[in-house]
C-alpha cells in the first residue's frame, strides 16, 4: 500500500469510481446531468395509475426505463420496480467504474431503501380482497422486502462481502454512501456499491403523504410544484428512483487505472431525538451531524465550496436546513443548491442520487440550479443556486439528508485535482 493512499488519520482513502441512475430526470448519467444543468422539474400528472379520485394527483416518475435491458421476463416478473430501479443502477455504476475485477469476499453491497416493493404489497392486498388467500402470489414477500435490492445486487455480481440494507427514511442513501466509506477505510472491501432505491408512486403513498399535509397541493401546475428554498413552497412532490456509487480503496482504483470523480473525506450521522416527522428546533440535530462531518474530514468550515443541500421543499425542513447552515458556517456560508426541484423528492434513493450529482459537480466543473426557485424565503438566508447554473467553486462539497424519524447523515465529497 502506498503512503498516498491513507489520510491524515492513516485510514484508507475513499474513490468515487463509477455512477449509475434511474430518475426523474433522466436515466443515463449525461441524460441526467442535461436536466439538472436545464433547471426543469420533472414534476407531471401521474401515469402509473389513475390519480383522479386523489386529492394530490402529480409526482415525478421515471419514465425512459425498461427494465428488459437489464433482466429476463422471469425476473421482472418475480421482482418490484424498486429491484428494477434499484438493480438497473447499480449496474449501470459498475459499468461506468469499468466493470472492475475484485475479490467476491472483498466486495460489498449497500442498498437504503425505506418502504420497499409498496406496489407489490397494494396489488397483492387487492388479490387478497377480491380473490382470496389462495391467489396471493407467493412471491409477495422477496418482492416487498426492503432488503431486496441489496440481495438482487450482490446475487448478480456473485459477490459474498457484506451486503446490507439501510432503512433510514430519507437519508437512506447518504447513510449507504457513509456506511461504505467506513467498509473501505476499515479495510474490510475493496469496492462497495452504494446508494439508494425508492418507489413509492402509489396511491396509497400519495393519499399517505398527503393526508400529513408532507406534499405540495399544485395540482394545476405541477411542474412548478417543487421550490426549494422558494418563498412559495407549499411542500414537497414523490419522486421514485435510484442511484448508485461505485466506492473503491484508493489503491485498489489507481492500480487499475480507474477514473475518480472524487473523494469521500467526511462522514457524519446524528438523531433529532425530537420528534417523528418534524425536525429538530433551531436545526440542532442537523447542525451535529454536518459538525461531526467536517471533525471526520479534518476540513475546516471554510475549506467547503458548496452544498448540496437536503432541500426538500417543505415549510420547515428548508427553513431548518438554511438555519442550520448559518450555524456550521457562518453569513459566509457557501452557495447551497437542491436538485429536489428537478427530481422531486426520492426519499430513500435521494441522498445517493445527490452524492452522484455531487461527484459530477467537480467532474464536469458546474453546479446546478435548484429548478423552480424564484425567490428566495426572507427568513432563509443562504445563497441559493438558482437560475442558471454556476462554476463549481474551489473546495470540498457537504452533501445533506435529513429523514423522518430524526435521522441525519452528511457526506462530504472533494475533487481529486
Amino acid at each position: 500500500m502506498s503512503a498516498e493512499a491513507l489520510d491524515s488519520r492513516g485510514r484508507h482513502r475513499v474513490a468515487i469510481t463509477g455512477l449509475g441512475v434511474k430518475t426523474p430526470a433522466g436515466s443515463t448519467i449525461d441524460a441526467f446531468w442535461s436536466y439538472l444543468l436545464s433547471g426543469k422539474s420533472a414534476g407531471a400528472i401521474i401515469k402509473c395509475f389513475d390519480p383522479s379520485e386523489l386529492s394530490m394527483r402529480f409526482a415525478c416518475e421515471v419514465t425512459d426505463f425498461d427494465p428488459a435491458d437489464y433482466m429476463g421476463p422471469k425476473e421482472i416478473r418475480r421482482v418490484d420496480r424498486v429491484v428494477h430501479l434499484g438493480l438497473a443502477a447499480a449496474v449501470d455504476a459498475f459499468a461506468d467504474a469499468g466493470n472492475p475485477s475484485v475479490d467476491p469476499a472483498r466486495g460489498a453491497v449497500i442498498a437504503g431503501n425505506g418502504i420497499g416493493g409498496l406496489q407489490t404489497l397494494e396489488e397483492q392486498h387487492e388479490v387478497y380482497l377480491t380473490k382470496g388467500p389462495a391467489r396471493v402470489s407467493p412471491f409477495l414477500i422477496p418482492m416487498m422486502m426492503p432488503n431486496a435490492t441489496a440481495g438482487h445486487v450482490s446475487m448478480h455480481l456473485g459477490w459474498t462481502g457484506p451486503n446490507m440494507c439501510i432503512s433510514t427514511a430519507c437519508a437512506s442513501g447518504t447513510h449507504a454512501v457513509g456506511e461504505a466509506t467506513r467498509l473501505i477505510r476499515e479495510g474490510t472491501s475493496d469496492i462497495v456499491l452504494a446508494g439508494g432505491v425508492e418507489c413509492t408512486i402509489t396511491p396509497l403513498a400519495i393519499s399517505a403523504f398527503a393526508r400529513m399535509g408532507a406534499l405540495s397541493s399544485r395540482n394545476d401546475a405541477p411542474e412548478l410544484a417543487s421550490r426549494p428554498f422558494d418563498v412559495d413552497r407549499d411542500g414537497f412532490v414523490m419522486g421514485e428512483g435510484a442511484g448508485f456509487l461505485v466506492i473503491e480503496e484508493w489503491d485498489h482504483a489507481i492500480a487499475r487505472g480507474a477514473r475518480v470523480y472524487g473523494e469521500i473525506v467526511g462522514y457524519g450521522r446524528s438523531a433529532d431525538a425530537h420528534h417523528i416527522t418534524a425536525p429538530a428546533p433551531g436545526g440542532a440535530g442537523a447542525v451535529a451531524c454536518m459538525q461531526l462531518a467536517l471533525e471526520d474530514s479534518g476540513l475546516a468550515p471554510s475549506a467547503i465550496g458548496h452544498i448540496n443541500a437536503h432541500g426538500t421543499s417543505t415549510p420547515l425542513n428548508d427553513a431548518g436546513e438554511a438555519e442550520a447552515i448559518l450555524k456550521v458556517f457562518g453569513e459566509a456560508a457557501p452557495p447551497v443548491t437542491s436538485i429536489k426541484g428537478a427530481t422531486g423528492h426520492l426519499i430513500a434513493a435521494a441522498g445517493a442520487v445527490e452524492a452522484v450529482a455531487t461527484a459530477l459537480a467537480f467532474h464536469r466543473g458546474q453546479i446546478p440550479p435548484t429548478a423552480n426557485h424564484v425567490k428566495t424565503d426572507p427568513e432563509i438566508h443562504v445563497d441559493v443556486v438558482a437560475g442558471s447554473p454556476r462554476e463549481t467553486p474551489p473546495g470540498a462539497c457537504i452533501s445533506n439528508s435529513f429523514g423522518f424519524g430524526g435521522h441525519n447523515a452528511s457526506v462530504i465529497i472533494a475533487p481529486t485535482g
